[in-house]
């Protein structure tokens, strides 16, 4: 978490020439970047001057500097001692406390200073999990590209979900959702058996809980299983009729399979669904190519290349795309899809 500095313009009215120097050399030596010297001279002030709240602010903003975050709280609370109305101190308490790990007494100053990062990651390490995401969305939408917010966002996800379902498996370890919870997690640890188990004993208790044969048909398309794949895809995709993965999975399983009919129509349908699903336009390309449809897998692959540019899953169409042109005589074209494929194969060898 990055801290914040607070530079303080300061109105130094009826006060001693000796002061008004501790305060400009302070401020200078701060500039420059000579935070001890800085430290020493904003320390004076706070002798000469013990009721004035700036001076205890400046000290306590160049200790922020210094990153002597521990120092800087004595100063910062006597600031607010003398004006608990000063929202800059606030700030920069809040930080100073949350670095130092005193968690709990940080949390109102950063309330106050409506600090959504820092008092979403406090709330997380308190555990409160539901009050912290809310925040640290709030503070990813302003700065969406900082890993920090990031990663306490995942944290903060995963572990309120984690949370929800120790929850769940302790207060109904009987229900159906239990036991598919229990059954993620065994998928999770590549314990297959127990996995299958437990998918099988929630379908057991209700069989048309959705999601679950999606789970399960997951679980045997990992083991390259596909004709159990297909019939847990089958079985979801009668439950819910209209989810375009469900019906990608499945359609997917049948080209597994070879069932180049039978899969081209499900993936066509959903294509339907969800448009533009990267994952459902590859595999429609190869079912389209393996038809002997080119004009098909050619319009599948590309806007698979449009909507991805540079995953692996671009590498692939951009593989088929070359062996495509290859077989028309393209060779200009074909190059060019091979290069594309080796550019983003690249980074991943490395």
């Amino acid at each position: 978490m990055r801290s914040l500095i607070l530079y303080l313009g300061l109105a130094w009215q009826s006060v001693s020439p000796d002061v008004v120097q501790h305060v400009q050399a302070g401020m200078e030596a701060q500039k420059q970047g000579r935070l001890k010297e800085a430290i020493s001279e904003f320390k004076k002030v706070t002798e000469l001057m013990p009721s004035l709240p700036a001076a205890f602010t400046n000290l306590g903003a160049a200790y922020m500097q210094d990153k002597q975050y521990g120092l800087a709280i004595a100063p910062l609370k006597r600031a607010l001692e003398l004006n608990p109305d000063l929202i800059g101190v606030h700030q920069m308490l809040g930080y100073a406390l949350l670095e130092q790990g005193y968690t709990r007494e940080a949390i109102p100053h950063l309330e106050k200073a409506h600090l959504q990062d820092a008092l979403g990651v406090a709330q997380l390490k308190l555990g409160n999990y539901s009050a912290a995401i809310p925040n640290l969305q709030a503070a990813l939408q302003k700065r969406p590209n900082d890993p920090e917010l990031l990663y306490y966002l995942g944290r903060a996800s995963g572990l309120l979900s984690r949370q929800v379902l120790d929850t769940l498996e302790s207060a109904y370890p009987d229900s159906a959702r239990a036991h598919q919870s229990l059954g993620e997690n065994y998928a999770v640890l590549r314990r297959i058996p127990e996995a299958e188990k437990e998918y099988r004993e929630a379908l057991r208790l209700q069989p048309n809980a959705p999601g679950v044969h999606l789970e399960l048909g997951q679980l045997y398309a990992a083991e390259k299983d596909w004709p159990k794949a297909e019939a847990e895809f089958r079985a979801e995709t009668e439950i819910e009729p209209g989810d375009a993965e469900t019906a990608y999975r499945y359609g997917n399983a049948l080209l597994e399979e070879g069932k180049l009919k039978e899969a081209l129509a499900e993936l066509q349908r959903a294509d339907r669904l969800q448009p533009d699903m990267p994952e459902t336009l590859y595999a429609l390309g190869k079912a389209a190519s393996l038809s002997g449809d080119a004009a098909a897998a050619e319009k599948a692959w590309l806007r698979v290349v449009a909507l991805d540019k540079n995953t692996s899953l671009a590498g692939q169409a951009h593989f088929g795309l070359s062996t495509l042109y290859r077989k028309q005589g393209k060779t200009a074209q074909a190059a060019h899809e091979l290069s594309e494929f080796h550019r983003i194969q690249a980074p991943e060898q490395k």
